[in-house]
């Protein structure tokens, strides 16, 4: 135990960043598992859309969505989620994917409709980038 004081003395700044990455990681992992919503791999999710089970929401900007999206996706973005949540009042029986390009804003789109009582709620994991390194389709207006 003494040693460890002593490093810690020794070394407090890779220690506290050690710390902040640990904390990070925790709060990260803690808000993924309590959050209500499931991450789903890309191919997942392409056997979710396939089957007609879920529909498929683009929480990236308009002009994101010009430059290259997923087939059959609906562009709603997460700043403008509030106006179109009326549109999604159809789908509260269905599974709801939503996709950005990481993944951090389709967590953001998640939480506004979880509070608007939806309740099956995935994100593809990774985003849009995931989906293309699946090697997956993306279409373009």
């Amino acid at each position: 135990m003494g040693q460890l004081i002593e490093f810690i003395g020794n070394h407090p700044v890779p220690v506290l960043a050690f710390m902040a990455t640990l904390g990070l990681l925790s709060f990260l992992e803690y808000q993924r598992l309590f959050s209500g919503t499931k991450a789903l791999g890309p191919f997942v999710a392409t056997q979710m859309l396939n089957s007609g089970e879920a529909i498929l929401v683009d929480v990236r900007s308009d002009g994101e969505y010009k430059n290259g999206h997923i087939i059959n996706a609906r562009s709603m973005p997460v700043n403008n989620l509030d106006k179109h949540i009326h549109e999604l009042e159809k789908y509260k029986e269905k599974d709801i994917v939503l996709y950005c390009d990481t993944g951090m804003r389709a967590s953001k789109a998640a939480g506004k409709l979880k509070k608007n009582g939806f309740t099956r709620l995935n994100t593809i994991a990774g985003g849009l980038s995931a989906w293309e390194k699946a090697s997956l389709p993306v279409v373009s207006k």
